[in-house]
């Protein structure tokens, strides 16, 4: 895909990591399948991309990675055990990224959501305070600014977006 836009493009200037999932499911009464899912969807999927955008991104010397985690990331709730852990790798593989690249004109920050106001969150959770959560627009806001020039000098952080909750 990295080399499909390049081609198209004539370059890559930015990555924005959005692929991501959720499943509720117990550590004593869950499965590794879960585990391996949840790192594969939310982690693996912001590695690889990662890893095939920076060989362009190193070459021009310049440009912006951003990372969708979770508030999860930070405190995870009963039942949030392999998607807190998924989002915390998210989170630390921003920070290392990070580091790598920082004196090389990338920057690569992370966002993280609590709960996003999205159909399938209202569906799963219909008797929640829909007004309370995240809009995807606050998200896109977020991810605006990290893009921008007005954040030349933030790098390696992990930004809470959480609405009101």
């Amino acid at each position: 895909m990295i080399e499909q836009v390049t081609a198209a493009f004539g370059g890559v200037d930015v990555l924005v990591n959005i692929a991501g999932g959720f499943t509720w499911e117990t550590i004593e009464t869950g499965s590794i399948a879960t585990w391996e899912r949840m790192f594969a969807m939310n982690l693996k999927t912001a590695l690889h991309a990662c890893q095939a955008v920076l060989p362009h991104l190193i070459a021009k010397g310049a440009g912006r990675i951003v990372n969708i985690g979770a508030a999860g990331a930070s405190k995870a709730g009963a039942g949030m055990g392999a998607y807190a852990a998924s989002k915390s790798g998210v989170l630390r593989l921003t920070e290392a990224l990070s580091e790598e690249t920082k004196d090389r004109g990338l920057t690569v920050n992370a966002i993280l959501p609590g709960i996003i106001d999205t159909p399938t969150n209202r569906k799963d959770m219909p008797d929640a305070d829909h007004a309370r959560w995240v809009a995807p627009e606050a998200i896109a806001d977020v991810v605006s600014f990290l893009l921008s020039d007005a954040a030349r000098a933030v790098t390696g952080v992990g930004i809470p977006v959480m609405g009101r909750l």
